[in-house]
């Protein structure tokens, strides 16, 4: 029998770094989009050759700097989507075979922007972790990384909170890592009792 495949997602500062450790935990494969960006932009990585060949000044040291593409695209309102054009099958392919590999029963892939690039098609549900927006923004403002204008320039190219809970066959409410854990529990339980009576 497939891995089951359930998305993970949700807005910036929502806890779904943690909320993924939790599914770790109870024998879930994790996989992280993130991650695999990062696995294709360094040394050696699957993106360097075709972003080099596409912006060669992004490339430092062997390896795609994050910097200087946030530059590219600052200056270039056509980067974006030619970069998305670049890295997105790579990421595609990582999650694949991510998948082929694993031998657990639940794949979690955890996908920040799952629902904006269509990811959600792809998996047999989808799992949001939410908490109400002014705890999102106190999470966020307190890691001291970036200003309330940099946090709001990222929801604008967000999904809403409120739009991704609504398409979501399971919501995670982070507001205690206690409250978290046992939702986290209940979901895996529920996706095994569901395939064991298939």
């Amino acid at each position: 029998m497939n891995p089951f495949r359930l998305g993970l997602t949700g807005s910036i500062g929502m806890g779904k770094t943690a909320t993924a450790r939790l599914f770790a935990e109870e024998g879930c494969a994790v996989w992280d989009a993130d991650a695999a960006v990062h696995r294709a932009y360094g040394p050696g990585g699957a993106a360097v050759a075709a972003l080099g060949h596409a912006f060669p000044q992004a490339i430092e040291r062997g390896a795609v700097s994050r910097d200087a593409l946030r530059r590219i695209i600052a200056s270039d309102p056509g980067a974006l989507a030619r970069i998305e054009a670049i890295v997105h099958p790579l990421v595609a392919e990582d999650r694949a075979r991510f998948a082929e590999a694993t031998g657990s029963d639940i794949v979690v892939f955890d996908i920040p922007l799952l629902f904006e690039t269509g990811g959600d098609a792809a998996m047999d549900a989808v799992a949001v972790v939410t908490v109400p927006e002014a705890e999102q923004r106190r999470r966020v403002l307190a890691r001291g990384t970036m200003t309330e204008a940099d946090l709001d320039r990222i929801l604008a190219r967000q999904m809403p909170s409120a739009e991704k809970v609504a398409r979501a066959d399971y919501v995670i409410v982070t507001d205690t890592p206690e409250h978290a854990r046992a939702q986290v529990r209940a979901v895996v339980d529920d996706i095994r009792r569901t395939r064991a009576d298939a």
